[in-house]
């Protein structure tokens, strides 16, 4: 079987390392990618092919991984070339994925629940098509949801929704607790409720947030876009600060 990846990033290369079976090849291609992610195929020993679009053509299984903002633009110039399943795992709205399920054949909704790097990442999964990915039950937790394409959608965002927001909300008040030279007690009252590991599991959620500010802008504008923002204030002042984060 082969597996190719449109996008190369954190996400595939897990993957990679998790699906890991003599019977599968994973494909990609080094095609207009960075220098970094150019090193990043190179050390996990996937095929590089030529084009991008021999990758697809040649795949039973095409993964988009790639960001939201692109999702679409990815499935309209590759998924045609998809003789198989094409699965999105991009933070999406249920409407992208309605767009993309419309631009290719086999389409199936995914969402990755957890840190996909974490001890047992999730993979939920919604479309027609999805019971033929049971398969990857035998190398991660794979749960599907229905036959509806935008269920799994659904659930990433409201997860997002949530995740996302209380981020903004921690880095707020740590900052707050950094100007008062109160960090540690801030942490010390609140792993009261919290657990012994608060501290430890919110330095790491700051810091990823931090670093990687743009796309998770992306992904609460999905949100925004997908509900009704009206209902949505605390999600919609998470992404304006966000946005002050970038700068």
């Amino acid at each position: 079987m082969n597996i190719a990846f449109i996008g190369f990033g954190k996400v595939a290369s897990t993957l990679v390392q998790l699906v890991n079976s003599p019977d599968i090849t994973f494909l990609t291609s080094h095609e207009k990618r960075s220098k970094d992610t150019m090193d990043l195929i190179k050390e996990s020993e996937v095929k590089d092919c030529p084009t991008l679009k021999e990758a697809v053509e040649n795949a039973d299984i095409v993964i988009s991984a790639n960001s939201p903002s692109n999702a679409v633009e990815a499935a309209l110039e590759y998924g045609k070339y998809c003789k198989g399943i094409f699965l999105d795992l991009n933070n999406i709205s249920p409407k992208t994925a309605l767009k993309i399920n419309d631009l290719t054949e086999n389409f199936v909704d995914g969402a990755i629940i957890g840190k996909i790097d974490s001890k047992n990442p999730i993979l939920y999964l919604s479309g027609k098509n999805a019971d033929k990915l049971l398969f990857l039950n035998d190398f991660l937790s794979v749960k599907v949801i229905s036959d509806n394409v935008g269920d799994a959608s659904n659930l990433k965002l409201l997860r997002s929704s949530y995740t996302k927001t209380l981020s903004v909300l921690l880095i707020e008040s740590y900052r707050l607790a950094e100007s008062l030279n109160l960090e540690d007690e801030f942490f010390d009252i609140l792993k009261l409720t919290e657990g012994d590991d608060f501290k430890e599991k919110s330095l790491s959620r700051i810091n990823n947030t931090l670093k990687s500010t743009k796309r998770k802008s992306e992904e609460l504008e999905e949100i925004l876009d997908c509900y009704n923002a009206q209902d949505l204030e605390m999600v919609g002042a998470a992404l304006k600060k966000l946005r002050q984060f970038e700068h």
